[in-house]
């Protein structure tokens, strides 16, 4: 699998606390590999966000993503959990 990020993803992961970014970088490689491994947490959203999925990093992280096509992982946006739906 592919991963290919947005700016605003690129972005977004700067704001994030580091050990964060530790443990997405550990996650992606996982979402490489399986991006509906059951520790990824992975779960399609419905309207208004449908089309989009996302995984959890932890407890108050998520990351949201959709598929360009079968072997592509187009990564969106990395936030807390309070904000990431809106």
């Amino acid at each position: 699998m592919k991963l290919v990020f947005d700016k605003k993803f690129l972005k977004d992961v700067r704001k994030i606390p580091i050990k964060q970014q530790h443990k997405l970088a550990t996650l992606l490689e996982e979402v490489t590999i399986n991006p509906f491994a059951s520790k990824l947490h992975t779960k399609q959203l419905s309207t208004p966000l449908q089309g989009l999925y996302s995984f959890r990093i932890n407890r108050e992280y998520r990351v949201l993503f959709r598929f360009l096509d079968e072997e592509t992982v187009f990564l969106t946006h990395v936030k807390h959990r309070k904000d990431i739906y809106r």
